[in-house]
């Protein structure tokens, strides 16, 4: 085969995995709006919090992402509400991570059961096994 046709057949494969797969990284439109969508979260954030609240949002979001976008998502609503008088410093976001994280924290409790198995007294427990 040429390499024109081998190379028209791997885009034609790879354009059919990600219609299988439902991958939206093939789809311009949509790599567009999400660009649009963080850059505005980025600009939203950057108003609302000071240098060092950033530093620690974003060394969160290294380490636990879904907390961040809590984090980000809840400072974003009270931005849009009007609940933020200024720029949040790092230990107003230490108050709000703590509150996150009570609002998600996961609660575990082990159940024990316990079994009795009653016995007459007297019986021969091995009366099956002796007969057979």
């Amino acid at each position: 085969m040429a390499d024109e046709e081998l190379e028209a057949l791997r885009k034609q494969r790879l354009t059919e995995l990600q219609a299988k797969h439902g991958d939206p990284s093939g789809d311009p439109v949509q790599q567009e709006a999400k660009q649009r969508e963080s850059e505005m979260r980025n600009s939203i954030l950057a108003q609302v919090l000071d240098q060092a609240a950033r530093a620690r949002l974003s060394n969160l979001a290294l380490v636990k992402p879904e907390k961040a976008k809590a984090v980000e998502n809840y400072l974003i609503q009270m931005a849009r509400f009007g609940q933020l008088g200024g720029k949040v410093s790092e230990q107003g976001l230490i108050e709000i991570l703590e509150k996150v994280s009570q609002q998600t924290e996961k609660k575990t409790t082990v159940k024990v059961s316990f079994f009795q198995r009653q016995c007459k007294l007297g019986s021969n427990l091995f009366s099956d096994n002796a007969e057979k």
